[in-house]
């Protein structure tokens, strides 16, 4: 039998470890402080809205998002079992083949996501290429050679000088006009795990929207795939039953109170679960929580055996709200066969329509019996004023949850509903639901003795400067390991990919500590097409030398010189 490691979080990162370990050999426990499995990426069905025997209605704490250029979360979705499908869960992932911009008193923008494969999809590209968005003379193309820059710079170029750079200061935002704000300096930034683009570094930024611009000009599948079903359904569940079937001891409702350290290593790690609280021992021990929780858990204890844990408390506030919120319809309201980007939403919401990617779902036997749509949508902006009418011009923070709930609809309206075509109307809402990680407590700053909303699990954005003291999968700590979307991975961005790498580096970390001759999980870098790889090489001469990026490449000047 294998060592044994104690697992202390349930999400995507402590069930991906769970995976690997148990396939492995390892005897795996884990203590997940939640009723449900999945953490970030879990459903959140609506508490009694089942009536006369059927289930409840399905929210979710956020919409999914499966981008091309995730490697390890599809390679572990597949050797999930699930029915009769050949790649397991990953079967259970639909493409999309559109992205629209809602715009407020104008027609929307709709792109493709996926490399043209159609008439129809020709068209939009070109379509895309000669609007009139409001953009100045020469903004478009200056971005492009800002993108253009993160492709051809070397890896030492972007760890050194990108991460120190924020990505509004380097798209030269703040003098450009509000529509390239609002499109391309601002509008997707904010979108990609609620980053914003005055506080994010250019390294995380750029690589990402690099990836998302190689996955829609690369042939093949879409840049941009969702499950075909409710979360818990059709992933998450089936993942907790396998893992279960294999030996891992998956515990709910256990609280993580502290780990306990004696002679350099962890001796025992705290729980209370059910009203008890009790010590659990291991050989190895793997902390899977958010960073806020985490960063609650560094005791001094630890940082004499590990100072570099520090790093984890310095970047405990470079956190974002971005939570989901459902409307639920009386008819299905299919906006577009995709996401859609409400860039000029205060609150920088997105949203998908779900019921026309859950062919499999019969809404009829769910809440009341008369859903036919749900309107899934994420809110990315929570310290901005919305309406007077509905918020007083607050925050969403400072917001009851039936305001945020009021003001999110009014903001879809806006976006979608223009003369003479009307999307949503109000006589289609049936019901709503916040995800229940914001909660409301008492604002000691307001007079008026309202609320402030807090959310208790928040996303990670990398600021600038902050990969220095983000840690390993692995510490000074022999038997303590770390896997969450903080730790240091190519991914680089609090995803469930993110999740799942550092997951399978702690794994790699714990089986070289272990001795364990077991193989260890495979990695993979972010695709860097060959293509560009002579201007990437060009730029590591230039770093090297100390000199500036310089994009200009004159291969036939470069051969000439090879070969004269």
């Amino acid at each position: 039998m294998g060592d044994r490691v104690v697992i202390l979080g349930g999400g995507v990162a402590g069930m991906s470890a769970a995976h690997e370990l148990v396939e492995r050999g390892f005897v795996v426990q884990v203590f997940e402080k939640r009723r449900i499995a999945g953490g970030k990426a879990r459903s959140v069905p609506v508490p009694g809205s089942g009536t006369e025997g059927r289930r409840d209605l399905p929210g979710e704490h956020g919409f999914r998002f499966f981008p091309r250029f995730y490697r390890h979360l599809p390679d572990t979705m597949r050797r999930i079992p699930y029915g009769d499908n050949r790649h397991g869960v990953e079967d259970n992932l639909v493409e999309t083949t559109r992205l629209e911009y809602p715009l407020v008193g104008q027609a929307p923008i709709v792109a493709v996501d996926r490399f043209p494969r159609s008439l129809a999809d020709w068209k939009l590209v070109f379509k895309d290429m000669t609007g009139d968005y409001g953009f100045q003379p020469g903004e478009q193309e200056f971005f492009a050679e800002r993108i253009w820059q993160i492709i051809t710079s070397c890896e030492d170029r972007r760890v050194d000088e990108y991460e120190r750079l924020g990505w509004w200061e380097f798209v030269g935002a703040a003098t450009r006009s509000p529509a390239y704000q609002k499109f391309l300096a601002g509008g997707l930034t904010r979108s990609l795990n609620a980053a914003k683009a005055q506080l994010a570094s250019t390294r995380t930024i750029g690589d990402v929207l690099v990836q998302l611009l190689f996955d829609i000009l690369t042939p093949g599948t879409s840049s941009d795939r969702l499950l075909n079903g409710p979360t818990n359904d059709v992933w998450i569940d089936p993942w907790l039953a396998y893992l279960r079937e294999q030996g891992v001891d998956y515990q709910f409702g256990a609280h993580f109170e502290r780990l306990n350290v004696a002679d350099g290593r962890i001796a025992s790690a705290t729980v209370t679960q059910d009203g008890r609280t009790f010590d659990v021992q291991a050989d190895h021990y793997l902390c899977c929580v958010p960073l806020e929780v985490m960063a609650r858990h560094i005791t001094p204890e630890l940082l004499a055996a590990d100072s570099t844990l520090q790093g984890i408390v310095d970047i405990r506030r470079n956190v974002q709200w971005m939570n989901g919120i459902q409307f639920y319809l009386k008819q299905d309201v299919p906006i577009v066969h995709g996401h859609a980007l409400y860039v000029d939403s205060a609150w920088a919401l997105t949203s998908v329509s779900q019921a026309q990617f859950w062919p499999r779902f019969d809404f009829a036997r769910a809440g009341d019996g008369t859903v036919r749509g749900i309107l899934s949508v994420d809110i990315s902006e929570w310290e901005v004023a919305g309406s007077e009418a509905h918020t007083g011009g607050r925050t969403a923070k400072q917001c009851t949850h039936e305001e945020i709930a009021a003001e999110t609809w009014y903001q879809l309206k806006q976006s979608l509903n223009r003369p003479g075509a009307e999307l949503l109307t109000d006589d289609m809402l049936h019901s709503w639901f916040l995800d229940p990680d914001i909660i409301p407590r008492l604002d000691p700053a307001d007079p008026a003795g309202r609320s402030r909303e807090r959310d208790s699990e928040p996303l990670l954005v990398n600021y600038i400067n902050s990969w220095d003291k983000r840690p390993d999968a692995y510490t000074r700590i022999p038997n303590l390991f770390l896997a969450a979307d903080y730790v240091r991975t190519y991914t680089d961005l609090a995803t469930m990919e993110g999740a799942n790498e550092a997951a399978r580096r702690a794994v790699n970390s714990i089986i070289d500590a272990s001795g364990s001759s077991a193989p260890l999980c495979q990695l993979w870098k972010l695709h860097e097409p060959e293509l560009f790889a002579p201007w990437r090489a060009n730029d590591q001469t230039r770093y090297d030398a100390g000199m500036p990026w310089d994009g200009e490449l004159d291969l036939g000047k470069r051969l000439a010189r090879l070969f004269g």
